[in-house]
C-alpha cells in the first residue's frame, strides 16, 4: 500500500460519531440515523469498515442480521444467503479517490472467504443519485 492511500479499517465504537455525521449529511440518499440506532446496526453488521478519519464507510448486512429494512427483508425471502449492501458513503472532499472501489473489492473478498456468492445492493432511485448510479453501473 503506497503511504498515501489510507488503511480500510473496522468500524470501531470511536468511530461512531464520526459514522452518524457522514451518514446524517447524506440522509436523502440513505436515511437519518439516530446514535442509538446506528449502534445497533454496526452491531448487526456482517461488515462495517472506514477509510481515514472517515473520508468513507461501507455498513453490509448478512441474512441473519435483525434488520426491518423492507428492501434486506426481501431478499432474506428469496435467498438462504446473501450479504446486502446497505450503505456506502464518502465524503465530498474525498469523492474520487477510488475509496468505494476499494471497500467493495474488500467487501467482496470477505464475503468469499465467509462462503458467500451473493452480494446485493440497493441504489436509490428517489431521489436520483447518478453519480452512485455510473459507479455502480461500472462496478
Amino acid at each position: 500500500m503506497s503511504k498515501d492511500r489510507l488503511p480500510i479499517e473496522r468500524v470501531s465504537p470511536a468511530a461512531e460519531a464520526a459514522i452518524l455525521a457522514l451518514n446524517n449529511e447524506h440522509a436523502a440518499e440513505l436515511s437519518w440515523l439516530e446514535p442509538e440506532r446506528l449502534s445497533f446496526l454496526i452491531g448487526q453488521a456482517f461488515y462495517t469498515r472506514r477509510i481515514g478519519a472517515l473520508e468513507a464507510f461501507i455498513m453490509c448486512f448478512d441474512q441473519n442480521a435483525r434488520y426491518d429494512s423492507p428492501n434486506f427483508l426481501w431478499f432474506r425471502e428469496r435467498y438462504p444467503r446473501f450479504v446486502y449492501v446497505d450503505r456506502v458513503v464518502v465524503a465530498a472532499e474525498a469523492r474520487g479517490r477510488g475509496h468505494a472501489r476499494r471497500l467493495y473489492e474488500d467487501l467482496f473478498d470477505h464475503a468469499r472467504r465467509a462462503g458467500h456468492t451473493i452480494v446485493t445492493c440497493e441504489v436509490n432511485a428517489d431521489p436520483p443519485n447518478p453519480a452512485s448510479d455510473a459507479f455502480h453501473a461500472a462496478l
